[in-house]
């Protein structure tokens, strides 16, 4: 035989070759009259026939192909013993139980007896597929597969039980509660193994979002056995258990016992189980009544887990950290006034982080270390990226607005940018003004506004070199409203003025309402030299322009000064209320049900979860019950069981 023949005969025989590795070629066939021939292998007598033909049915599924008219066909299959081929089945199954419900009760007998399957694999995919179909109309068949999984002696199969009652309670409610469901969950906490427990906690919590009731009635008892079990769960496990505590109210002498417990958890190597461990931590703080205790824990135990995550190389896991930690600061405001330089900006940080860290830097300058950052912020104004430098220039005007004993250092920060205008030259009207010294200028509006009065030298300087070359929406309007504010001190205030009233037209709707109410001060400080302006600016404002809210302010204005210049006088230059650092601040009530969802997407966005979750869930809060309320709650639930099973009964007769 020649090497070729031999060649061939070895491709082909690899090609033939059945196995896990050799799958993708089920996903090759397109021939016509595939349904009827794949009926025949299914209806087959040879098992591995049988096989072949439910992946291929698979496979086709999966291409996105209908083979739902084989459903009678692949439910015979049901009654195999291969591990393998029942998986598929069950597959098969879920995915086309919804166009065929009726058929599906045809499978009830098999379910059945395949929950009570010597292996606990079949056992547990038996109540894992029953927790997929989600057909309303057959819940209750698949009823007493459920019981016998929640009470079955394998953990494993109990714990995917636990999961199900969630998913069946999610479509039938009424079964659950009828089949006693909540108080066997209840009852798995109490459980040997502890991944049992996680998932009875994790599936009585998403019971809990969906309804008014309190389904998990913690006991002192119960409190202890979920603190136990978070020492033998995995991270995921321990998530759900900390999870479940954010939700518990508890008394003060629960919190400390329970924030001892929770501790180690901080340095846990997944930032999920510290990021919860925290929130469990920060919420109970608020009850807890030993102040040494409470100190300890925020100086000393609180800000490490924090800054490790922060430290870690993956900017989107430290933009989440960021996020949280801006929650909890908004709660514990000196948290980590001890830490700013790990929040100053990295070369290769990306924009959101960098963004993120300036506004933490905004949160925790106070007066021991606000030259720190302001040194910093300095930096990143010769930085490249524009809508950066932007922000930490904002970030200076906050901390001046914030602390008093910052503001003339911020000033003179901001001052410099101004005289220094990098990326503008010229003069007059040739004269061009970078962003950097325009978005100076409108930071340092704010400030003047903070502190009226106070730096006016400051105000000469910046508006020696007139109003040429502001061309950015807010600076526009700084500097048109310092013009006003100090038209006094400013000795070309006047000619300025003038200046901006001839390009009105050109001008964006702030810089139009700021030039208006500049004008009128001009007017009121220098009636001589704004007389003419006045009524020329007003004119125009009332008759010219479309903007209803311009032209509102100058029939205002118009018929204050008309009627009255003194009363218009002490409306307009009255002093204004003080400015302050509110930026991004939340309601407290929003702020509190952010506490407890720390380390969820609440936490990201900034909002409870049923403002963004699809179906509305809403956060729920759980309170400590006496295990003598809990069974007589539960002897009400089983007399009530009762009654409605001698309801039927009567029917029946």
């Amino acid at each position: 035989m020649s090497s070729s023949k031999r060649t061939k005969r070895g491709k082909k025989s690899k090609k033939d070759k059945k196995g896990p590795g050799n799958d993708s070629r089920y996903f090759s066939s397109t021939k016509k009259g595939e349904i009827a021939e794949l009926r025949a292998e299914l209806n087959s007598m040879g098992e591995e026939t049988a096989k072949d033909a439910v992946k291929k049915v698979i496979a086709s599924m999966t291409v996105g192909k209908d083979v739902s008219a084989l459903f009678p066909d692949v439910l015979k299959r049901m009654t195999t013993q291969d591990v393998e081929l029942k998986k598929l089945v069950y597959l098969y199954i879920i995915t086309y139980a919804r166009k065929n419900p009726k058929v599906v009760l045809l499978s009830v007998n098999s379910f059945t007896k395949d929950a009570k399957h010597r292996s606990p694999l079949i056992r547990a995919l038996v109540i894992r597929t029953i927790g997929c179909i989600r057909l309303p109309d057959v819940v209750d068949y698949f009823c007493p597969a459920l019981a016998e999984g929640l009470k079955d002696s394998d953990p494993y199969v109990r714990k995917t039980a636990a999961v199900c009652v969630a998913k069946l309670y999610d479509i039938s409610p009424e079964s659950v509660e009828e089949h006693g469901f909540l108080k066997t969950l209840r009852s798995l906490i109490s459980d040997h193994n502890a991944m049992v427990v996680a998932n009875a906690v994790a599936a009585l919590a998403e019971i809990a979002e969906s309804t008014s009731k309190d389904v998990f009635k913690i006991t002192p008892d119960m409190l202890n056995k979920l603190l136990a079990a978070m020492n033998e769960c995995t991270e995921w496990g321990q998530v759900f258990i900390l999870d479940c505590l954010s939700k518990y109210n508890p008394t003060a002498k629960q919190a400390e016992t329970v924030i001892e417990r929770v501790v180690p958890r901080l340095i846990h190597a997944n930032s999920a189980v510290a990021l919860s461990a925290v929130k469990v931590i920060i919420k109970y703080l608020d009850v807890v009544e030993n102040k040494s205790m409470k100190s300890y824990i925020l100086r000393e135990k609180i800000p490490n887990p924090l800054i490790t995550i922060l430290s870690g190389d993956k900017p989107e896991l430290q933009y989440i950290a960021l996020r949280n930690i801006n929650i909890i600061l908004q709660k514990e405001k000196s948290l980590l006034d001890k830490h700013v330089r790990h929040f100053f900006c990295k070369y290769n940080d990306p924009l959101y982080v960098k963004l993120e860290k300036l506004e933490i830097m905004a949160r925790i300058a106070n007066d021991q270390n606000y030259e720190k950052i302001l040194m910093e912020l300095r930096a990143y104004g010769s930085e490249v990226d524009e809508t950066f430098v932007k922000r930490a220039l904002a970030t200076i005007g906050r901390v001046a607005v914030k602390l008093d004993s910052a503001a003339r250092r911020c000033m003179r920060f901001l001052l410099d940018f101004v005289k220094s205008n990098p990326g503008g030259d010229g003069k007059g009207k040739d004269r061009t003004v970078g962003y950097v010294a325009q978005n100076a200028v409108m930071v340092m509006a704010d400030i003047l506004r903070k502190y009226p009065n106070r730096f006016e030298k400051v105000v000469d300087i910046v508006c020696k070199e007139g109003v040429e070359g502001y061309d950015e929406e807010g600076p526009q309007a700084a500097i048109i409203w310092i013009l006003g504010e100090y038209a006094t001190i400013i000795e070309d205030a006047p000619e300025y003025i003038e200046q901006c009233i001839e390009n009105f037209s050109d001008m964006d709707e702030k810089s139009q309402l700021a030039l208006l109410t500049s004008t009128v001060k001009l007017f009121l400080k220098r009636p001589d030299d704004g007389k003419d302006m006045v009524q020329k600016l007003l004119k125009k404002a009332s008759s010219v322009v479309e903007n209803p809210d311009l032209r509102d302010r100058a029939y205002v204005y118009w018929r204050m000064l008309a009627t009255d210049a003194k009363v218009a006088q002490q409306v307009i230059l009255s002093d204004k209320p003080k400015m302050a650092d509110d930026t991004g601040e939340l309601d407290p009530e929003v702020l509190k049900t952010l506490i407890s969802n720390i380390a969820t997407l609440a936490s990201v966005y900034h909002k409870p979860p049923e403002l963004f979750v699809d179906g509305g869930k809403q956060s729920f809060e759980m309170k400590g019950h006496s295990q003598r309320d809990v069974d007589d709650d539960d002897e009400d639930e089983d007399e009530d069981e009762d009654e409605d099973e001698d309801e039927d009964e009567d029917e029946d007769e």
